[in-house]
This record gives C-alpha cells, structure tokens and sequence, in this order.
C-alpha cells in the first residue's frame, strides 16, 4: 500500500500552508503611516527561493512567481526526510 493510500481517509483535514516572502524591520512610525495602497518594499524577487511550511514542519521549498497580476509559489522541490 503506497503512503498516499494509507492516508487517502485524512485527505479533507484541512491544514494552515505558509510561505515566507520576505522579513522587513520597520519602525512602529512606518507601520502607523501605512494605508490601504500602501507599498512596502521588499528584497525578495520572482524566481527567488523560498520555504514552504504547515505548521511550523518545513515540508518543501518553491520559487515566487508572478502570473499577470497574481504572485503566487510554484512548488520546486519537497523535504523528505528518509
């Protein structure tokens, strides 16, 4: 039986996915000046790697994309520990 089979019945758990984009220091006067619109500058770019985690377990890595006017994370690799 392969390991998708043995956990097909917890297929619906729903599960809280992250990606970490960037980390930005700023000052508590930089966070009261934001608005709707704002525009906080990051370091990161498309093509860039990034981690992928549920929960706090890093489960993959994937690479920021840009698709029309939707960022989103193509999924490059998974962290399989043997």
């Amino acid at each position: 039986m392969t390991v998708a089979e043995q956990i097909a019945p917890m297929a619906d758990v729903a599960l809280d996915v992250s990606v970490e984009l960037d980390r930005k220091v700023m000052t508590l006067g930089e966070v009261l000046d934001l608005e709707p619109g704002s525009v906080i500058q990051m370091t990161r770019s498309a093509g860039e790697n990034i981690d992928i985690r549920i929960g706090e377990a890093l489960v993959g890595f994937g690479e920021i994309v840009i698709i029309e006017d939707t960022m989103g994370v193509r999924i490059t690799d998974f962290n399989v520990e043997e």
